[in-house]
Formats: structure tokens, sequence, C-alpha cells
């Protein structure tokens, strides 16, 4: 029998508490090559302390982490995070507006932010590439603060991704798009996958409609514990989302994706 692919992160009873609250609670989860991954809870069930802890901003009070074959307390995060792609409103907040687009996906290349010496020739053309992989080739001049929140996620998309990392994580990046906007970024997420060949997603979220079909698998959070984990047909029925966000709900699949109707 084939042996099952290789973690790109595990995570073993993992807790963590801070000044007197448990904000996870024994939490058990494995990523193996090729699985793409939703983070689904709502707001208040442990979501962002768990990616805080992936990233080595959140040291665990018990349990143990381990990223892409290294072990949280044994290995340099720092060096890690390199090899991790993270997408948020974290990294989104450091960025100077007047930073051209073009350097701004350069700086991910050493992970670093708001540049203060030119890059290499050779990393402005991969910067310009990826930007142009990601559709807004047009946009490297131009400033930061200028760009549309799509256009905004797109070039940290393409920030994430100069590096080569094995991991991607994707913390709620539909957050403050319009309708319009949020439709063209899923199809984005479809395609990246091919983008950046072999690359694990983390996609962090509380909208089962914003779960596009290059996903697998789900992991469901509730009062920092784990409701679930598995494959997308076991997470995503209507008995353990309405355990999930504590309502009943009505749930339905079509061409466009999943939707979700509180009672």
């Amino acid at each position: 029998m084939k042996p099952p692919p290789q973690p790109v992160l595990e995570v073993a009873r993992l807790r963590i508490a801070r000044e007197g609250k448990v904000i996870l609670k024994g939490v058990d989860w494995t990523v193996r090559a090729g699985e793409q991954w939703v983070l689904l809870g709502p707001n208040g069930s442990g979501k962002s302390s768990l990616l805080a802890a992936l990233t080595g901003y959140f040291a665990p009070t018990s349990g143990r982490i381990s990223v892409l074959g290294e072990t949280f307390g044994r290995s340099d995060w720092r060096e890690l995070r390199r090899r991790i792609g993270l997408v948020g409103p974290s990294v989104a907040a450091m960025i100077q507006p007047s930073e051209p687009a073009l350097h701004v996906v350069a700086g991910g290349v050493d992970g670093t932010i708001n540049l203060w010496r030119r890059p290499s020739a050779a990393v402005l053309a991969r910067a310009r590439l990826m930007l142009r992989r990601l559709k807004v080739g047009s946009l490297a001049a131009r400033p930061y603060g200028h760009l549309s929140q799509g256009e905004r996620q797109r070039v940290l998309i393409a920030r994430a991704l100069i590096g080569r990392p094995a991991l991607l994580i994707l913390d709620e990046p539909c957050a403050g798009l319009d309708p319009a906007a949020r439709a063209d970024f899923l199809a984005l997420l479809a395609g990246l996958p091919r983008v950046a060949r072999g690359i694990a997603l983390v996609l962090v979220t509380h909208h089962v409609e914003e779960i596009a079909p290059v996903f697998t698998h789900a992991l469901l959070l509730r009062n920092g514990t784990r409701l679930h984990a598995g494959p997308l047909r076991t997470a995503l029925t209507r008995p353990l989302l309405a355990r999930l966000f504590g309502r009943p709900v009505a749930l339905t699949k079509g061409r466009s994706g999943w939707a979700l109707r509180v009672r």
C-alpha cells in the first residue's frame, strides 16, 4: 500500500491559554501535501489564535506544532516563516500606501515590508512575472494605497508566492470585497494550484459561501475546540454546520458554490 503524503503541518493536542482564559483546547489537525483546507468557524472560535500559533506569533501553552517538518520550540520560526506565504490584514496593515505594487511583491522574497533599497533586477523581474500571473501586471508602478481592495489582495498573494512557499495561508481574504470583487477573487483561488504547483492552501473564513471548488477538506472550530476535521463532503453537512454556528441552518450547493442560510 502506498504511504500517505507527508504532512505539511501537524497540530497535536494544542492548548493555548492567555490571562487565565483558554483559547484553544486540545486541537488536533493534520494537513498533507495535495490537500487544500478551509478553517471554518464563527467569530471567537479560535481561528485567529490557531493561525498565530502556526506562524509562530503565539507560543502553545501545551501540545505540539510542526510545520513543513519543523517543530515549534526546536526550530528557528523566523526562518520558517519565509517558507509560509501569508495573506491577511496583519500584513496589509504594515504596507505604506505610497509603496509601488512591484516593490510590495518584491519584498516577499525576503519577507520584508516597505523596501529601503532597490531590489535586484532578477527579483524585480520575478515580481513582474508574479503580478502578471495574478492578472494585475499593469499595476506594477501604482502605489498600494491607490489600489482597490480586490487589487490589493492579488498583489498580496503575488507577494506571498514570490518566495515559492510550500504553504499559503489566506486569512479572511474576502473581507471588504464587494460581491463582484469577491466572485473574481474566488475564481482566482481556483487557479492558484496551477500558478504555484504543489502548494498547500489554508483558507481562514467564517463564510461557507467563500469555499471555492479548489478546497478539499475543512477544519471546523467552535469555542476553541475541534468540532470536525476531514473531507468537505463530511464537514459541510447541515447538522455539523448547525452545531458550528449554534443555530438551525439551510445548506445548499449549486453551480455558483455553497450557500448557507441561518434560520
